[in-house]
């Protein structure tokens, strides 16, 4: 007896605005066939993918969004450590972003950053770091990571701290714009592992596209799909039938695509939703990377 009925990815999008060619949305169902672009007359905004998530999601439907449903915890046992406001689990970490960027439209996340305190724990743009960017006596350049983050990196992925907001690589915006739609489903879609997994129904994980990636084209390793044939080979060799297109996609669309073949293949892998990196605490505080062993 399968537990999901339908596997659906969203590539998500922090940018300002209010609607995204970045963010895409691709659904499975449990046959063979290849996945399906969810379109709409215009692009999706981020208060779209909310709404559908609250009222039009299929029964049993296995989400992955791809962000960063938390921020670094046990490194320095704080999210944001100095700060004496500072968090003490994920659940009150999205209310708090929701919190200070409530002015800001579009679920966008400006807030955060225009916060005394809090822009001190961020990369911004324009070569400026925060003075707390970095974890007390920290050997690496690269920011402050979740245990999740550092298992992906023992998988072979590269992934980006969330405390960065510079690059194309960049996660934080993303994964902060996130954290105000997870706060506002109040609980009307569980997001694992911060919320236990139920026995029935449906369920919000985190995902890393790139380790989708990793799996289908080992091969080419860190590039981007951005035609037809080679989704198409990437799709094959996740036990889905072709698209039969060819021609270019953009990579949002294609990562979706991808990702939902994905979590159609391995949806119902144990082993996944029992990784040996996650403990208790790390659920609650940080969260988790369906997929990240």
């Amino acid at each position: 007896m399968n537990r999901f009925s339908h596997f659906l990815a969203i590539d998500w999008s922090g940018a300002k605005g209010e609607r995204h060619k970045g963010i895409a949305l691709a659904l499975a169902d449990l046959g063979k066939g290849p996945p399906r672009l969810l379109q709409r007359a215009k692009a999706w905004s981020r208060k779209d993918v909310l709404a559908f998530l609250r009222d039009d999601l299929p029964r049993g439907t296995l989400v992955g969004m791809d962000l960063g449903i938390s921020l670094p915890f046990a490194d320095c046992g704080a999210y944001f450590p100095g700060w004496e406001s500072s968090p003490s689990d994920a659940k009150t970490l999205w209310a708090l972003i929701d919190d200070l960027c409530a002015n800001d439209p579009h679920l966008e996340a400006g807030g955060v950053l225009r916060h005394r305190e809090l822009a001190r724990y961020f990369r911004h743009g324009g070569g400026v770091e925060g003075d707390r960017f970095h974890a007390p006596h920290a050997a690496s350049r690269e920011g402050r990571f979740r245990v999740a983050e550092q298992a992906q990196r023992m998988m072979g992925c590269r992934p980006v701290s969330n405390f960065n907001l510079v690059g194309a690589a960049q996660v934080g915006k993303s994964s902060l714009t996130g954290m105000r739609l997870l706060h506002r489903l109040e609980g009307a879609l569980p997001v694992w592992p911060v919320d236990d997994l139920p026995r029935t129904g449906s369920v919000l994980v985190e995902i890393y596209t790139a380790l989708a990636s990793l799996q289908a084209l080992p091969a080419h390793r860190g590039r981007k799909v951005r035609d037809y044939p080679l989704l198409d080979e990437a799709l094959a060799a996740l036990g889905s039938a072709p698209t039969g297109k060819v021609g270019p996609i953009d990579d949002h669309r294609a990562d979706a695509l991808l990702t939902a073949a994905w979590l159609r293949q391995v949806g119902e892998d144990s082993g996944l939703w029992n990784p040996r990196g996650l403990t208790m605490e790390i659920a609650r505080t940080e969260g988790w990377t369906f997929g990240a062993r």
